[in-house]
């Protein structure tokens, strides 16, 4: 794997910077890519100790920066080997009456056209050396639809789409393509959701144990160290407390 080079993005917190923080440790090159340019200096400063890091600044709803930036790395990071898409985003809990359309664009524009925006940029890559193995980052609410999740939901539900359509669309081209749905993992994502509301961010996660982003960074390298002849092709994954998206055994 020292000589692999993954892309990753969502890098800067949670998920993505448990991923990049696990591959650096094995000696995988890293192309981390986020929104906020002093994160991915930091987090590139630290895993810079342990192996290649190249930073990446765009945020994955802008089309022309993604693929500009993507097709113009510098050579020694220009042969992906390893795409993680993991950036996404949950904005509000609100029912369909009272959802915020703003909050929609966010999540169809994040979730669900910035995955493809950076799949598309970087599967010329894997198509010219006929190897590659992306990971799609998906959710429990890919796999349900719960009250008040709508949008999202169906944001979730479209990965869950694109996981399959690209693993039949490239079957035969040498390109893995799984995903990982995650259930209730200790992350930002809370934050995000409920719009810096700290308190009640953290409620969610009380009460239990959640699952920790190392744990999906554990998946997710599973997946990636796999013979050559096998695909991890959907995988979910919850803590023990969690039955579903709304039964949660809290003390």
């Amino acid at each position: 794997m020292k000589s692999k080079i993954a892309l990753i993005t969502g890098a800067t917190s949670g998920i993505g910077k448990a991923t990049a923080t696990l591959f650096a440790h094995h000696g995988v090159s890293l192309i981390l890519c986020g929104r906020r340019q002093d994160r991915l200096d930091a987090i590139a400063s630290e895993l810079q100790k342990n192996t290649n890091v190249h930073t990446l600044t765009f945020d994955v709803r802008d089309k022309e920066t993604v693929f500009e930036k993507i097709q113009n790395l510098p050579k020694q990071f220009s042969e992906i080997d390893i795409l993680i898409n993991n950036a996404g985003n949950a904005h509000g809990l609100d029912s369909i009456q009272d959802g915020n359309v703003d909050d929609w664009d966010a999540m169809l524009d994040i979730n669900v056209k910035g995955l493809l925006y950076v799949s598309k940029a970087v599967l010329p890559i894997f198509l010219a050396k006929k190897s590659g193995h992306i990971i799609n980052i998906g959710s429990t609410a890919g796999k349900e639809v719960y009250p008040n999740g709508n949008v999202y939901c169906a944001s979730k539900h479209a990965v869950d789409a694109i996981n399959q359509g690209m693993r039949i669309d490239l079957n035969g081209k040498g390109i893995k393509v799984g995903a990982i749905n995650p259930g209730l993992v200790a992350t930002e994502f809370s934050e995000v959701r409920f719009k810096g509301d700290t308190e009640r961010a953290e409620k969610v996660y009380q009460g239990f144990s959640p699952l920790q982003p190392e744990d999906i960074a554990d998946i997710i390298w599973f997946a990636v160290t796999r013979p050559p002849h096998v695909n991890i092709a959907d995988l979910t994954v919850m803590c023990l407390a969690q039955a579903s998206s709304t039964i949660v055994n809290k003390n």
